[in-house]
């Protein structure tokens, strides 16, 4: 059990002599060189923690966020997320309703320095979703990365039509009901097998305080029947489709 963090400090989840996962804030890049005044490397270096990077959340999604301790670490994480071995669970709250209420999103895509788009040239991706609630104008949703494409989920929940509220890169912010200050993101889980112990390891990251107010304006909305905002790009025939059967969780240890 971690102790209590001082004001201005970063909360550890959990943490081993080998890994830690830390609660990011939105705002603050994963590492070196997102665009962001702080990020996580130097913030948990001032905690006197040196840290791996493992992978990475953008500046605006906040949640769990696994660092190894050491070069080793890394090395048999970075394994782990390649075998897809370690599984990714995040809250999010999309605009329209979305359906059907449980699928999945395999809509290929395509990295082109530093943004996504959904490509048939692009490499097979799948997103699975299920309802969590349904509001006047969004849907939250519960999602689980299958493979991890840049901006996976932002990229195939505006080309379904359902940008996330608070998407500016891959839809426009103005369209969004719930003027959203960030990104409706939030890494709720990680979930994985100890390397070294063996034993099964699932680490939850509260609700960021922000997301927590904006679902309650989401549910306390007027009733209404809004268009959902245009996406940057329509789905097709070949770029995917939507499964009305997903095959249930990914390997999840």
């Amino acid at each position: 059990m971690e102790a209590p963090k001082s004001k201005g400090e970063l909360a550890i989840l959990a943490r081993t002599e080998r890994w830690l996962v830390v609660d990011k804030p939105a705002g603050v890049s994963s590492v070196p060189g997102g665009g962001a005044e702080h990020d996580l490397i130097e913030l948990l270096a001032k905690q006197g923690l040196r840290v791996e990077p493992v992978h990475r959340l953008d500046r605006d999604v906040s949640g769990a966020i696994l660092f190894a301790l050491d070069r080793e670490a890394r090395e048999r994480f970075e394994l782990l997320f390649r075998e897809r071995d370690l599984a990714k669970t995040y809250w999010a709250l999309a605009l329209g309703r979305v359906e059907p209420p449980i699928g999945a999103w395999k809509f290929p895509i395509l990295e082109e320095r530093g943004f996504a788009r959904v490509s048939a040239l692009g490499k097979k991706c799948e997103t699975r979703y299920r309802t969590l609630a349904r509001f006047s104008a969004a849907t939250e949703l519960e999602v689980e990365l299958v493979t991890g494409r840049l901006n996976q989920i932002r990229v195939h929940a505006a080309h379904s039509g359902h940008p996330l509220s608070g998407e500016r890169k891959y839809a426009r912010g103005s369209d969004d009901p719930l003027k959203a200050k960030r990104l409706a993101l939030h890494s709720l889980r990680l979930a994985f097998r100890d390397p070294w112990t063996g034993a099964e390891v699932s680490v939850d990251a509260p609700l960021a305080h922000d997301l927590v107010a904006l679902r309650e304006r989401a549910a306390n909305a007027p009733k209404s029947s809004p268009s959902a905002p245009r996406a940057r790009s329509k789905p097709s025939p070949r770029s995917g489709a939507q499964s009305r059967h997903p095959r249930g969780r990914g390997r999840q240890r």
